[in-house]
């Protein structure tokens, strides 16, 4: 049974940034769990887990560094989705998109002839490289960004793109949208069950856009694909649909096959990279759930009741 949105709730802040009452907030957690005879999650015959990535100010909010055009509407989704089946939700999982100045796809890592560090949003490929296009700030790095760009192209991967400043470790972009925030602290008090959060992205050199494992090198994260593992649905939602949410997906049906039937992709609370006259990989971003479609998993929009899913178990 979907639940109604408690009163703390405002949709019109969604967008902005402030301190969640988390004293308040507690009290009507426990208050709200007990109106509504919402268990602890202990107690759930059907373990749901929704993993929400990188839900940040950086992507979400305007006016911060790598905005997500439509995620402020993702966001107001989300944190209705929650309090809506707040009695289904067994746990959270939120991850972190973490990073510092000093990694390869920020200016500061790449300088070119003229020893003038890239703008935002240039596109690093394999020729750029060996023509001295961009080259790395710091000379004994050179030959790791020759390899690097080489292994993206042949993998496949998005060529290496100089993103702005974002996610900065300990920034205001850091952090959680305050209003998603709210929802994940009342959901785990009222459920009596911690949000656990991954954090991301913090090698600096190399791309991180998958929460389960880097662009080049490292190893997948093999710990959270086994607690993902362990849930009867794993829903997804967050930004960007068509880099950190596409590339997680994908790395989770490789490293996973056997979650296809029971992961769900909230198409309503994710959005594509849009950078009008620079970026736009909207193309990408409905490719890429074409296949993920195409393999099994559930494309679902957070509007419709969960009980008229296909294939989603019953409490």
């Amino acid at each position: 049974m979907e639940l109604s949105l408690p009163q703390h709730f405002d949709p019109q802040r969604v967008p902005e940034v402030w301190r969640v009452d988390y004293e308040a907030r507690a009290v009507q957690a426990a208050g709200w769990a007990a109106r509504h005879a919402v268990a602890p999650a202990g107690d759930d015959q059907v373990r749901v887990c929704l993993f929400a990535v990188d839900c940040q100010n950086t992507f979400c909010t305007p006016g911060f560094e790598l905005f997500v055009p439509g995620a402020p509407e993702d966001s107001t989704r989300l944190c209705e989705f929650v309090y809506r089946n707040l009695g289904r939700l067994t746990e959270i999982v939120a991850t972190l998109d973490t990073h510092r100045a000093r990694q390869i796809f920020h200016a500061a890592f790449l300088v070119g002839p003229d020893g003038r560090h890239p703008p935002p949003y240039t596109v690093v490929s394999v020729a750029d490289v060996e023509q001295g296009a961009w080259r790395a700030a710091d000379p004994a790095l050179q030959s790791h960004l020759e390899r690097y760009v080489g292994t993206l192209a042949a993998g496949g991967k998005y060529e290496l793109i100089v993103w702005p400043y974002h996610a900065m470790l300990g920034s205001a972009g850091h952090a959680l949208v305050s209003a998603v925030e709210e929802a994940f602290f009342f959901h785990g008090l009222a459920r009596k069950r911690q949000t656990r959060f991954e954090v991301k992205g913090d090698d600096p050199l190399t791309e991180h856009y998958s929460a389960l494992g880097s662009e080049v090198g490292g190893k997948p994260n093999v710990a959270l694909v086994e607690h993902l593992r362990s849930f009867d649905a794993v829903l997804v939602a967050g930004q960007a649909k068509s880099h950190c949410v596409a590339w997680t997906v994908e790395d989770l049906l490789r490293l996973a096959p056997d979650v296809a039937p029971r992961l769900y992709l909230l198409e309503d609370c994710t959005s594509p990279v849009v950078v009008p006259g620079a970026v736009d990989f909207t193309p990408q971003a409905d490719a890429a759930f074409a296949r993920f479609a195409d393999a099994g998993v559930h494309l679902v929009r957070s509007t419709e009741p969960m009980g008229r899913w296909a294939g989603m178990m019953q409490s």
